[in-house]
C-alpha cells in the first residue's frame, strides 16, 4: 500500500500524518467511501480542513458514520478533499467527543447554542443532550435577579415573612411622604445614602439574610430593624428632630459605622441556637439589646438641659 506525508492542521493529530490510500468509488462528483478505521480521511468543513481517521468518524451512530461507511455518498473535489456543508467552527468539538465520548462544553450560551445545532445536525443524541440541559439551565439562570427584596405593605405581611423565614432579616422604613416636620438640608441626601447602602448590603448578604422594605409605616422617616429567630433584637433610627428658634426640623442621617455593625451582628442569628450572649454584649454598644442612634442635636441638647438642671439644684 502506496502513503505519502501530509500536513495537518487539526491540532489534535501530529504536524506531519501518514496518510494511507482511501477506496473511493467515484460516482460523478459524488464518492462512496470504504476503508479501514486506522486510514485517514481530509475533511473540508465549511472550509476548515481537518484530518481525521475513519474510526473515529464511524465509533458512534451517528450520521459520520453512514457517510464514512459506504452507506451514503459524499461530496469530493479534485483534490480528494471531502466536502461538508457546515460551519467547520466546532467541527473540532464533534470530533473530539467522537473520540473520547466527552468535552467541555462552551461558556456562552451564543455557542453553546451554535455547538447544540451542529450536534443535531450530525444525529449525535449523546452530545445533544447535555448541550440541551447546559443551555435551559443558563437560560434559567440569567433570567433570575441576584436578590430579590419584598416589598410589604401591611403589618401581616411582614410578620408573616420575618416568621417564615430560617434567615436573619433586616428590613429598611423609609417614608419621605411624612411631612409632619419640615426637612434639613441634607435630609434628602442622607435618605438617598440609606437606600443606597441597603441596597449595596442586600447585594453582598441576600444568601444569608432576608432583606425587606417598608414604604407603609407613619411612625418614622427613616429607620433600620434587625430580626434574629423572626424576632427584634436592635434597630438602628436615622430620624431625629432638630430644635431651631422655636421651630422642629426634621433631620435624617446615614449612621454607616453603626448600620455595618447591626449587620454584622445580626449574621450572628444564621444558626439555630442563639448566639453567646458574652459575645453579644461585647459587640453592643449599650447594654440592652436594641439600640438605636442619636444624633449630634440630640446629644447636645440633652446635654445643655443636664446642665441647666445641675444650675437650678445648685444656686449657688
Amino acid at each position: 500500500m502506496q502513503a505519502h506525508y501530509l500536513e495537518c492542521c487539526d491540532k489534535d493529530i501530529p504536524r506531519r500524518v501518514r496518510v494511507f490510500h482511501v477506496d473511493l468509488i467515484v460516482m460523478s462528483d459524488k464518492t462512496v467511501i470504504k476503508g479501514n478505521p486506522s486510514e485517514y480521511v481530509k475533511l473540508n468543513v465549511g472550509g476548515c480542513l481537518y484530518y481525521t481517521t475513519i474510526g473515529t468518524l464511524t465509533k458512534h451512530d451517528t450520521m459520520l458514520r453512514a457517510m464514512f461507511s459506504g452507506r451514503m455518498e459524499v461530496l469530493s473535489d479534485s483534490d480528494g478533499w471531502i466536502l461538508i456543508d457546515r460551519s467547520g467552527r466546532h467541527f473540532g468539538t464533534i470530533l473530539n467527543f467522537l473520540r473520547d465520548g466527552t468535552v467541555t462544553l462552551p461558556e456562552t450560551s451564543k455557542e453553546l447554542a451554535e455547538l447544540l445545532a451542529e450536534a443535531k445536525y450530525y444525529c449525535i443524541a449523546e452530545l445533544a443532550e447535555p448541550c440541551n440541559q447546559a443551555l435551559t439551565k443558563r437560560k434559567e439562570r440569567e433570567a433570575e435577579p441576584i436578590c430579590k427584596v419584598p416589598l410589604i405593605t401591611s403589618q401581616k405581611e411582614e410578620e408573616m415573612l420575618i416568621s417564615s423565614t430560617t434567615k436573619p432579616a433586616i428590613k429598611l422604613l423609609i417614608n419621605r411622604h411624612n411631612n409632619k416636620y419640615s426637612y434639613t438640608s441634607t435630609s434628602d441626601d442622607n435618605l438617598l445614602k440609606n437606600i443606597e447602602l441597603f441596597d449595596k448590603l442586600s447585594l453582598w448578604y441576600s444568601n444569608r439574610v432576608l432583606f425587606i422594605k417598608d414604604v407603609i409605616s407613619t411612625s418614622e422617616i427613616c429607620c433600620w430593624v434587625f430580626y434574629g429567630h423572626g424576632k427584634k433584637v436592635s434597630e438602628v433610627c436615622c430620624t431625629s428632630i432638630v430644635y431651631a428658634t422655636d421651630k422642629k426640623h426634621t433631620k435624617v442621617e446615614c449612621p454607616e459605622a453603626r448600620i455595618y455593625e447591626e449587620t454584622l451582628n445580626i449574621l450572628l442569628y444564621e444558626s439555630r441556637n442563639a448566639p453567646d450572649q458574652e459575645l453579644m454584649q461585647a459587640t453592643a454598644t449599650r447594654g440592652s439589646g436594641m439600640s438605636s442612634y442619636t444624633s449630634d442635636e440630640e446629644e447636645e441638647r440633652s446635654g445643655l438641659d443636664r446642665l441647666r438642671s445641675n444650675k437650678s439644684n445648685n444656686p449657688g
